[in-house]
């Protein structure tokens, strides 16, 4: 395991491996800054701090740009340094924020919301147009995602309920049906937080509060687990050129002597394990 970049990040999330440019992008969300890491020269940096103006999570557009998901609903484009807003807010979303997307096989992304005094969050789908619906509602802490490998089936976390279901999803419409509980974290082993999915179809998911990053066989059955000198794993995605190296954000940077020397930095390892690129979006700008 080796430390990349430490800057302290209160909730360091959503890497994404870049293919075009060769680097790893990812996020601290309260404060809206993102940051990219290049594995062939070294240098890493911090693309731009909005100062407050939260950003929980981003997807990679075929033309390259990151469509970002902010408070209040807001969506918006961040290219060649600019930014473009996409959606202005969600009604009912005014004191919340988007927590952890993912776009999928059609290019549409799907968006989970934190919940906010008085309610619940919601998980949402944009479609191609820019249009919002709402796909799910009551879940305590939206969060990661990922689809298996025929892409007939979606996994998808609520933190707050310790769980992790499974969709049947259709890719001609996006639609989620048929849920089930795919596996249930026990109280003592952390919160499952952000995931992803490796080549043979098993499951990762980075445990908040567990010092660790956790392997499931698609059966449900943990396969191996990979312990962390940092209590909050909050998420992790395969990279590099084959794919194996997988880049994993950690939380708590903001109260080290709590969460650990390295808390809120991001880590590089290679266990051999091969993953799949991230689906693209493909929202009309």
């Amino acid at each position: 395991m080796q430390l990349i970049a430490d800057y302290k990040c209160q909730t360091g999330e959503g890497p994404l491996w870049h293919p075009d440019e060769k680097v790893v992008y990812w996020l601290d969300i309260p404060p809206g800054r993102l940051f990219k890491y290049d594995p062939t020269t070294g240098h890493h940096e911090q693309c731009f701090d909005l100062d407050g103006e939260s950003v929980g999570g981003f997807t990679i557009q075929t033309d390259g740009s990151l469509l970002l998901f902010m408070a209040k609903g807001a969506i918006k484009v961040w290219k060649n340094g600019q930014f473009k807003t996409i959606v202005e807010s969600i009604p009912g979303e005014e004191n919340s924020r988007f927590n952890d997307v993912m776009a999928d096989p059609a290019g549409r992304v799907f968006c989970g919301t934190m919940p906010s005094p008085g309610k619940l969050g919601k998980l949402y789908r944009l479609d191609h147009d820019g249009s919002i619906t709402q796909v799910l509602d009551e879940i305590r802490c939206s969060n990661g995602m990922g689809f298996t490998p025929n892409r007939k089936q979606m996994y998808y976390t609520d933190s707050g309920a310790r769980t992790i279901y499974l969709f049947d999803y259709d890719k001609t419409t996006s639609a989620l049906t048929h849920q089930r509980v795919f596996l249930k974290t026990p109280d003592d082993e952390g919160v499952p937080d952000g995931m992803t999915v490796d080549a043979e179809g098993y499951v990762w998911t980075a445990k908040w509060d567990g010092y660790m990053l956790v392997r499931y066989a698609p059966d449900g059955t943990e396969e191996r687990r990979i312990p962390f000198p940092t209590k909050k794993v909050s998420c992790v995605t395969f990279g590099g050129n084959d794919y194996t190296d997988m880049y994993v954000t950690t939380a708590g940077g903001n109260d080290k002597a709590e969460n650990g020397e390295h808390a809120g930095a991001l880590y590089r390892l290679n266990l051999g394990i091969k993953g799949v690129p991230e689906f693209r979006s493909k929202i009309l700008i």
